[in-house]
């Protein structure tokens, strides 16, 4: 094939395919082209890729068809779904979102075997399942009991449609994003006036990454090619306590910012789900941390932020007031 390599990006219009569209269009070797799918061509951030020079075209990832039709021609493609994505009530009634993400990646896996890609890159996630067990006696399970953290296993399940299709493929497994910090474990400021920054990670390090460093390090991937095909690359950018996490913000936002741990069923009263995936990130500490080498990651990503990096950038951006 002449001329740069076409790699299609899927959720091209979010957190971690816009990283890879933007590094792509960013690159000065010219090595790879961007054709970026998104759901709605007319919206304001889908016009500005194509502004950016991005080939934008429609898909769908419930589409098979209309995502056979996307992928021709492609050298690559990064696949992500986004288990968070908004649901019509009949949506939901139909089926769950971790069934939706099974059967997104399921087309994402079909669609790249048809298309002959060279290399395809799924973002996915551990499965929770083996270290908690499905018996209810560490964690409540859900959907139907399938599941601990159903937006880790889900993905993590997912693995498998991709090796079943024969299709050339890096699982890159991802973590926490910086930009929880915007609104899930935001601090909050007191009645008597003092940041707190609350988390269920007890003394635990919490791995964390940049979303935009996803894209990053998706690019170096494909850069490397087959070398990476078949291997899994678990990402982080920093790997720090709840305390550290608020040294940070304490010096970002010059004033003082409390660590406070909390229980996980002080989280599960708020969101199940979300208590089991902070349990398993403090529990599970030690593997989940040992599989994400922050300097082997630095080498696919030479600008790879650290959370010290990131907060001097996106400070304003977490609410402190």
């Amino acid at each position: 094939m002449n001329g740069p390599k076409i790699i299609v990006v899927a959720g091209a219009t979010g957190s971690q395919g816009g990283g890879l569209v933007r590094a792509i269009l960013a690159d000065p070797s010219g090595e790879f082209a961007v054709r970026a799918l998104t759901r709605d061509t007319g919206s304001a951030k889908a016009k500005a890729l194509a502004e950016q020079g991005a080939e934008v075209v429609p898909a769908d990832l419930d589409d098979e068809t209309g995502l056979r039709e996307a992928f021709e021609g492609v050298h690559g493609v990064f696949a992500v779904t986004n288990f968070w994505q908004p649901r019509t009530p009949e949506q939901q009634r139909a089926r769950t979102a971790a069934q939706r993400e099974l059967d997104q990646a399921g087309n994402i896996a079909r669609a790249a075997k048809a298309a002959g890609a060279r290399h395809v890159i799924w973002s996915t996630l551990e499965d929770t399942r083996p270290f908690f067990g499905l018996d209810g006696s560490r964690v409540p399970t859900l959907d139907g009991d399938r599941y601990t953290v159903p937006h880790f296993d889900a993905k993590a399940e997912a693995d498998e449609l991709f090796r079943a299709e024969g299709v050339p493929t890096t699982f890159l497994r991802t973590t926490f994003f910086f930009e929880g910090f915007f609104r899930l474990t935001a601090p909050r400021r007191e009645a008597d006036g003092h940041l707190v920054l609350a988390m269920p990670m007890a003394h635990a390090r919490l791995s964390g990454i940049a979303a935009e460093d996803i894209g990053k390090t998706a690019l170096g991937i494909f850069r490397r090619g087959e070398e990476l095909i078949g291997r899994t690359i678990s990402l982080a950018g920093d790997h720090l306590t709840g305390e550290e996490y608020a040294t940070a913000l304490s010096e970002a936002f010059g004033e003082p910012v409390t660590y406070r741990p909390i229980g996980f069923e002080q989280m599960r009263a708020a969101s199940v789900e979300i208590a089991n995936m902070f349990q398993f990130y403090a529990e599970s500490e030690k593997t989940f941390i040992g599989d994400r080498d922050l300097d082997a990651v630095r080498e696919l990503n030479p600008e790879l932020q650290t959370f010290a990096t990131w907060l001097a950038a996106h400070k304003d951006a977490v609410p402190h007031d």
